[in-house]
């Protein structure tokens, strides 16, 4: 991995952002059938961590045109990427680009998602407890949050403090699935 020296961690680079988004991709990590059961059409949805839109995308398209995608990166690099590709799928109209920072999401929690994600992207956060609390609020009542991890860069003990993080701030595990491509945890809020 490519990593970005302006912030702490492993934050993978934008200027390799094209490793995050092809076609050889798509043959191991198909978006639609990783995001694909967790969203109806009309949802609001946020992509943490979205990177170059691989999956801002692909969820927009499955949210359709009543629902909203909020792409949600620290690196400005890396939105301009998605609001470009947006534009030339015509996909503006759905997909909202939000800036964080490694210390906070600051997402107006008037944001209530369906669906949430965030895809090979906690363990390059400083503190996950932190940023785990500051999701919370975030996902609906009901609401999915799908978290995946590479399992070539987060190991099982690693993934297993994640995974206590997210329960610590008040998320319940509904399932491990498989075939997601790597360490996975579904999560939901009451």
């Amino acid at each position: 991995m490519f990593f970005n020296s302006t912030y702490q961690g492993d934050v993978c680079s934008h200027t390799h952002s094209f490793v995050l988004d092809n076609f050889i991709r798509r043959i191991f990590q198909d978006p639609v059938k990783i995001a694909g059961p967790y969203i109806r059409p009309g949802d609001t949805v946020i992509d943490f961590g979205c990177g170059p839109g691989y999956f801002t995308a692909a969820m927009a398209k499955l949210t359709g045109p009543g629902g909203k995608v909020w792409a949600v990166d620290l690196q400005p690099e890396m939105l301009e990427k998605v609001k470009k590709k947006s534009r030339d799928l015509g996909l503006s109209a759905i997909v909202n680009c939000h800036r964080c920072s490694q210390k906070a999401i600051d997402l107006d929690s008037a944001v209530q998602a369906d669906f949430m994600l965030a895809y090979y992207m906690v363990h390059e956060i400083p503190d996950n407890r932190v940023f785990f609390k500051q999701a919370y609020p975030l996902l609906k009542s009901g609401g999915r949050f799908l978290v995946v991890e590479p399992p070539f860069h987060v190991n099982k003990s690693q993934f297993k403090t994640i995974c206590t993080a997210a329960l610590e701030a008040g998320f319940n595990q509904l399932d491990t699935p498989k075939d997601k491509g790597g360490r996975t945890l579904l999560l939901t809020r009451n």
